[in-house]
């Protein structure tokens, strides 16, 4: 049989509680998820799940939006007619 051994990790509370309950409802426990989770890394040599930023935070988008914001505060704002809503 093949040693075990512990690994310790941090999670934030909320993060912890939102996988416990998943798990749960799943039938299994956290320590069978990260074995599951890595077991599939280990055997497939990658993440099994995609990992991708938030386009939102990107440079160009940051710079964009520096811009407006300084834009604004010098007094150069665009005013835009009111969008109604259809309800």
């Amino acid at each position: 049989m093949a040693q075990v051994v512990n690994v310790n990790f941090k999670l934030d509370a909320d993060i912890k509680k939102s996988m416990e309950e998943a798990c749960s409802e799943m039938g299994i426990s956290m320590s069978a998820a990260f074995k599951i989770f890595a077991k599939k890394v280990g055997r497939e040599k990658r993440i099994p799940f995609e990992v991708s930023a938030d386009p939102f935070y990107s440079e160009s988008n940051m710079k964009h939006l520096r811009r407006g914001i300084a834009a604004l505060n010098a007094g150069n704002g665009v005013e835009h007619e009111m969008i109604e809503v259809a309800e």
